[in-house]
């Protein structure tokens, strides 16, 4: 970023920072603090939800899948307690369906993994109702099939037969699918 990003973040600068990746978690706390912000870290969705409640933070990054569960939980409990959290969503699994229902519970963004400080910085400085940039990288339409997939598993609450159901797809195969990681 050219600019200076604290000039946007206004005079609450608390971030909480929630992802079950230790080395990616502390890196990208130092790197937010150097753009201004105040970040506080957890590694779980229990850590993650105990700091959000006891400190509600002007923004928070939350990865949408931890050990311990789900990060949708974390997301609930901060706008239970402060409404005008700025949320972003990281997924590494390119799960867009989950980060749909992230955005429709209170997220104002996703993003993918692995995703840079100043991506992270942009989205949670991004005027409401702004555009974002377009994609350098569109997806393949290997990925998109793969998204597709994703989105119909999640809507089935994450059942194998009754996704290959509807995919009319043989079950094998979609586990198959499923067992390996997300195209490029």
């Amino acid at each position: 970023m050219t600019e200076d990003p604290a000039a946007d973040l206004g005079p609450d600068r608390t971030l909480l920072l929630v992802d079950d990746d230790e080395l990616f978690v502390k890196r990208l706390a130092k790197a937010m603090e150097k753009r201004g912000f105040l970040p506080e870290t957890a590694q779980s969705v229990a850590e993650g939800r105990a700091k959000a409640i006891a400190r509600p933070p002007a923004y928070a990054v939350v990865d949408l899948r931890l050990e311990d569960g789900n990060g949708l939980e974390v997301i609930e409990a901060l706008h239970e307690k402060r409404p005008s959290c700025r949320v972003v969503v990281l997924t590494g699994y390119g799960a867009i369906a989950t980060a749909v229902a992230a955005v429709k519970i209170g997220a104002i963004d996703y993003l993918s993994k692995p995703a840079d400080a100043d991506d992270v910085t942009s989205a949670l400085l991004a005027r409401s109702g702004s555009l974002p940039e377009p994609s350098e990288n569109p997806m393949s339409a290997d990925r998109v099939r793969w998204e597709h997939i994703q989105r119909v598993y999640e809507m089935c609450d994450r059942n194998v037969s009754e996704t290959a159901r509807r995919l009319s797809m043989h079950r094998r195969t979609l586990q198959r699918i499923l067992a390996k990681r997300s195209p490029k």
